[in-house]
């Protein structure tokens, strides 16, 4: 059974540069075992993951290491229909154990987390427009409402608090 804990998210264009985001909420106190990346199979860092075995250059191969390197940092990132890593236990039970859906393919992997049915489709439309959501865990509430601050601060274009139980319970 998933921990249910409050959380942020924000969506984000193509063009934003997630380190910064990222960075932001770590000087905030956020580690990035809290965060979780979604990217759209559109976007730059998910053609560099799809591409990275058909890479030759030395320079261009560091380059890749060092990328993939970064986002097994985060407590999860996942690009449907390319792949995902997972560090953290709390995102393995959302996303892996409490759903037994394909991992990398659909909306499931939002439901995973504990938005609703509805808004689990509708997030995955715009993810696959948009290009990227930040989602962080956060386990005291009261920090919920400064993460989103900062994704705001940081350029989200949409940013707001899921309460995971809350939402989990709506669709038990």
């Amino acid at each position: 059974m998933p921990v249910h804990t409050p959380a942020a998210y924000g969506m984000y264009s193509h063009e934003t540069p997630l380190n910064e985001v990222v960075r932001a909420l770590n000087q905030a106190g956020f580690g990035n075992e809290n965060i979780c990346l979604m990217l759209a199979p559109t976007h730059p860092i998910a053609t560099i993951v799809r591409e990275a075995s058909f890479l030759d250059e030395r320079e261009a191969s560091a380059v890749t290491a060092g990328l993939i390197g970064w986002l097994s940092e985060f407590g999860a990132v996942v690009i449907p229909t390319v792949g995902f890593f997972i560090r953290s236990q709390e995102f393995f039970q959302a996303l892996v154990v409490a759903k037994d859906s394909a991992l990398c393919g659909n909306s499931s992997n939002l439901a995973g987390l504990g938005f609703s049915p509805d808004d689990a489709q509708r997030y995955d439309s715009q993810l696959r427009k948009l290009g990227v959501m930040v989602y962080v865990s956060c386990p005291e509430k009261t920090k919920t409402t400064w993460a989103i601050e900062l994704l705001r601060q940081t350029g989200a274009r949409e940013a707001a608090m899921l309460e995971r139980a809350a939402a989990m319970e709506a669709v038990a």
